[in-house]
């Protein structure tokens, strides 16, 4: 081969058996992680270990299944010893039995022997869940008799799960397993009764096998489940019990169904049951089954109460489950259970698979026809839905097209006057919708309270696309106030234009630095001007803070200023002057006819100028302080003595401003 020519690459020498070495593994540390870090919560022990007597009792049936066989599942607590167990007449376990799954991370007979028989009640998957029980516990004791074992009793123990001792004890008297708890001391509050009926009350309700806590001849799930128990009496009146007794925080203004979806092809499609429940999903089938409640909780815009606890076979794998429903429902609470649904190593938080989407799929439809079935035949119930969460569905509404259909016309739109419909808005508005683009009050607010008129919250949530939507599909006038179209609409031009001299004075005498002013016409004619902002100089000057650097991210602020370069910001504000007022027009016939007056009547206006800017839209620019000092020498100036030689000033109503020396009437 040339010098410099590129040489090919060695093939590795094959690796002799003898050089392969086994990976070390710390048990300790792992039994440490796993245990302490794996869960969330030292509470989820105790699920995991009913879970596993669960599975015992389903793993019996399915082995013994015309033995003599009595499902039960038992808690107690000593508060004294501070401990607690678990008591079940399942199928017990062998010694071999002991060493390769009790013992043995990773590795569980549940999961074997689900994958043998394609039995869908059996919970565990991952041979993690007993470790969870040093979360809790200084040391854990197991008393078991196998039911192929009956006369044999084994008891395994061990202290923080990396070493562990099996020795045979009496059998119990029938087959099943005990598992012992020495708590530890910040634990201790575990071992009380009370506190086990709460915990166990909420991650067994569904559970099909009876859980009793201490010496309890009622079982702490015997709730009953309307899905699962179709009585022949009001079912509307059980899912409402239901809901009551299970959720935690808001009562439940309306409860309806989650029912298993088919699947579908796309937004809409699917096949309606013979209750009317749309059963569709976008992404498939799901399995889920249960309950979902609108909530007479907190609107979506002061806090997000979506609460959806999501149970595997029978036991909770998820408290709050809440980004399964939509993000727009969040006055909706509920319960599902599924078999499908693929749970994380932990159990506390699902897999984001394919029957997840489904299952959020599934969940918006139900919400839909929940709805509609609530619109449809319980109307007190509607009407307090719509009262509390009014502003939840005006985003809603926007989301579904059949839900826009349904609370168009009902859902209350938040306005200068109180809740409103659109509809109201569009009859008080003569036949237009007015929303303000800013915040409440400002000069829209104080100008159509003038009119009697009101307008909408455009900037709360969902509000101004809502109505949008609402004006095109109504083909009703949208006017937005606070853009250029609805400046338009709101300030009309004058009939002929002003006189540049006259314009020059009035904006001397009127305007401040950075206002411009706008000759126009507008209602009521006894307004004289309105100051407006100039909303995109006030969006220019956020962005050239000197702090814009620090509080957004270079891009935006590169798109930001790229969408304000065309405004200069040089004009700050509007002053639109009202040449339809009589006040206004007396004022330019003052100035034509060369009144003294007419610049105290204008420092009059100037002065209530800047307090209408104050009380509607808060500090103004002009001097509040200097403002009222202009009323009151504006007044001084117009109720001073009449120098001798002239008449007084008439008191008369009737007097007219010609009557005085110098005065010119007002044009008509």
């Amino acid at each position: 081969m040339s010098e410099g020519a590129p040489t090919e690459p060695t093939p590795a020498e094959p690796t002799p058996a003898d050089d392969l070495r086994t990976t070390e593994v710390d048990l300790g540390g792992l039994v440490n992680v796993l245990a302490t870090h794996l869960y969330s919560t030292p509470l989820v022990a105790l699920r995991e270990l009913v879970q596993n007597a669960h599975d015992s009792h389903t793993r019996r049936l399915l082995e013994d299944p015309d033995g003599e066989h009595r499902p039960r599942i038992r808690v107690r607590a000593d508060s004294a010893r501070r401990t607690v167990a678990i008591e079940d007449t399942g199928a017990g376990l062998t010694e071999p039995e002991i060493h390769a799954y009790l013992a043995t991370v990773g590795t569980g007979y549940t999961r074997m022997l689900r994958e043998l028989t394609g039995n869908q009640e059996l919970i565990g998957a991952f041979g993690l869940g007993f470790l969870s029980a040093f979360s809790v516990a200084d040391e854990v004791t197991v008393t078991t008799t196998s039911h192929r074992e009956p006369r044999l009793g084994h008891r395994y123990r061990s202290r923080g799960g990396e070493q562990y001792q099996v020795e045979p004890v009496p059998a119990r008297p029938e087959p099943g397993t005990v598992v012992e708890l020495a708590l530890k001391t910040e634990h201790a509050h575990l071992a009380d009764e009370q506190a086990l009926r709460e915990i166990l009350g909420r991650y067994c309700v569904l559970l099909p096998i009876p859980v009793f806590v201490g010496e309890d001849t009622e079982p702490v799930n015997a709730v009953r489940v309307p899905w699962r128990q179709q009585d022949p009496g009001d079912q509307y009146a059980a899912r409402m019990a239901f809901a009551t007794a299970f959720g935690r925080r808001f009562e439940p203004l309306t409860a309806f169904p989650v029912q298993p979806a088919t699947g579908g092809t796309g937004p809409g499609t699917g096949t309606h049951t013979a209750t009317g429940t749309h059963t569709a999903t976008d992404a498939g089938a799901t399995d889920a089954i249960g309950l979902l409640w609108v909530q007479d909780g907190g609107t979506y815009g002061s806090s997000d109460n979506r609460d959806l606890a999501v149970y595997l076979r029978g036991m909770l794998l998820a408290e709050d489950a809440r980004d399964l429903l939509p993000s727009w429902a969040g006055f909706i609470g509920g319960v599902i259970e599924s078999n499908r649904l693929t749970p994380t190593a932990s159990r506390e938080d699902l897999q984001r698979d394919e029957h997840y989407r489904a299952l959020q799929q599934a969940l918006v439809q139900a919400i839909v026809d929940g709805l509609y079935e609530t619109a449809r035949l319980r109307p007190a119930a509607w009407r307090r839905i719509l009262t509390r969460h009014g502003q939840d569905l005006l985003g809603a509404a926007l989301c579904d097209e059949r839900l826009f259909t349904l609370l168009a016309d009902d859902v209350p739109v938040p306005t200068s006057q109180g809740d409103l419909t659109a509809g109201g808005l569009r009859a008080a508005g003569g036949g237009a919708v007015h929303v303000a683009l800013g915040s409440g009050g400002g000069f829209e607010e104080m100008l159509y309270r003038a009119m009697r008129v009101p307008i909408a919250r455009g900037d709360r949530y969902a509000v101004l696309p809502f109505l949008r939507r609402y004006a095109q599909l109504r083909g009703c006038r949208l006017v937005e106030l606070g853009s250029e179209q609805g400046n338009r609409e709101l300030f009309r031009d004058p009939e002929r234009p002003l006189p540049p001299e006259e314009a020059a004075w009035l904006s001397g005498a009127l305007a401040d630095e950075g206002e411009q002013l706008v000759p126009a016409r507008f209602d009521p004619p006894g307004l004289p001007l309105v100051l407006v902002p100039d909303r995109e100089a006030e969006l220019k000057a956020r962005i050239e803070d000197d702090q814009a650097d620090a509080r957004i991210p270079s891009a935006a602020l590169r798109l930001a200023r790229a969408f304000t370069a065309r405004t200069d910001g040089r004009v700050k504000a509007r002053l639109y002057l009202n040449l339809d007022c009589p006040a206004v027009r007396d004022l330019l016939a003052a100035y034509r006819a060369g009144h003294t007056g007419s610049a105290t009547a204008a420092g009059l206006l100037r002065s209530l100028k800047v307090i209408m800017a104050a009380a509607s839209t808060g500090p103004a620019e002009g001097d509040l302080g200097a403002a009222l000092a202009g009323i009151g020498t504006a007044v001084s100036a117009l109720t001073a003595a009449v120098p001798a030689g002239l008449p007084d000033v008439p008191d008369s109503p009737g007097a007219l401003p010609g009557d005085l020396p110098g005065d010119l009437p007002g044009e008509a």
